[in-house]
């Protein structure tokens, strides 16, 4: 999940389909200078990941973010966040004893 999140693109697509909603191919790729076959491998890379997942609406396909995805990666997110705090409180304790 991480390492499909790691990439620029894919997080500016994470991005547009949260303020968007579900959208297709084409507008995920307008205003990009990144091509369609670009675009839907990453989607892909992302669908693997379990963060977006697609559906048919007549003939085209629409991209949607999997938003419990994105929340259990906030969550171990979360969890180092708080260890790094824990580790950094050690150290200054350390250092200024």
């Amino acid at each position: 999940m991480f390492a499909a999140l790691g990439d620029e693109t894919r997080l500016s697509l994470v991005s547009r389909l949260c303020a968007s909603g579900p959208m297709s191919i084409a507008r995920l790729t307008e205003g990009t200078n990144v091509t369609r076959q670009a675009i839907t491998k990453h989607l892909r890379v992302m669908e693997d990941a379990g963060l977006v997942h697609v559906s048919r609406l007549g003939r085209e396909s629409r991209w949607e973010l999997a938003p419990e995805r994105l929340d259990e990666a906030r969550k171990h997110l979360d969890v180092i966040s708080q260890q790094w705090d824990a580790a950094l409180a050690r150290l200054k304790a350390f250092v200024e004893e």
